[in-house]
């Protein structure tokens, strides 16, 4: 009984310090400074406002439907991998729009599915605080990479339209691996496309999962409190959580 009730105390022990937003287990100081930054690019980088409205649009304006919709795209990328197929994120995230219509009875087709996705995710505009703090982190002479589970076609597109492309020396995208991301491969894929150790790599992201990925994978990561979206309570902490991308880059100038 006493083995037991210590093994209890210490496992209510750990979970104490894996808390929500509990301090990053790696002290700044500690860390060195990155050779290459990779950014998710939606949500992170681009603001989905546009696409929300078009999908909450075709779903008869319910917004509330918003997170089905892009859990189920989620979910099912992640399906795609683990059954070892591969369909673009913007086929999944059309195939998942019209999986949530008819679970809700709402009339929907391919083609109306498709145009509320397409049409407003390539031209979606930058957060307010991105280009100018992109260029204050590349001023710092860190290379600045991409990395999405959209396509290469669709980030370049989105890139020459929300103008980011000369802040970037890569755009990379699990289309050519056909494997989503946060499977710990992606990841190491694009650490051997950049020619970097886990270590001297950064992920910068808004989503608690994608952040997840890159602390599995080794890499430093900061998480960017964009509206809306937290951590994942379980995962191993970021080494960052920031507001903007000049709350980062002032971290970065030190």
């Amino acid at each position: 009984m006493k083995t037991l009730l210590k093994t209890i105390a210490g496992c209510l022990a750990l979970s104490s310090s894996s808390a929500p937003f509990a301090a990053a287990q790696s002290s700044e100081s500690s860390l060195p400074t990155p050779k290459v930054i990779f950014f998710d690019v939606n949500e992170t980088l681009l603001d989905l406002e546009d696409l929300r409205s078009s999908v909450a649009e075709a779903l008869d304006g319910r917004d509330d439907l918003l997170g089905l919709w892009f859990s189920t795209m989620l979910h099912h990328s992640l399906v795609d991998t683990a059954t070892e197929r591969f369909h673009t994120f913007g086929e999944i995230g059309v195939s998942a729009l019209l999986m949530v219509a008819e679970s809700k009875g709402i009339e929907l087709t391919e083609e109306e599915a498709r145009k509320a996705i397409v049409t407003p995710l390539r031209s979606l505009p930058p957060h307010p605080d991105v280009k100018k703090g992109l260029a204050r982190i590349k001023a710092t002479g860190i290379t600045l990479a991409s990395l999405t589970n959209s396509s290469n076609r669709g980030v370049q597109t989105q890139f020459e339209n929300a103008e980011l492309t000369e802040y970037f020396e890569r755009r990379l995208s699990v289309e050519d691996i056909k494997v989503y991301k946060p499977d710990l491969r992606s990841y190491r894929w694009a650490l051997e496309q950049m020619g970097v150790k886990p270590e001297e790599a950064m992920l910068v992201a808004a989503h608690g999962w994608d952040i997840a990925g890159a602390k599995a994978a080794g890499m430093q990561a900061a998480f960017i409190t964009r509206p809306g979206k937290t951590l994942y309570p379980l995962a191993i902490k970021p080494d960052y959580v920031v507001s903007d991308l000049f709350e980062l880059a002032e971290i970065l100038e030190k």
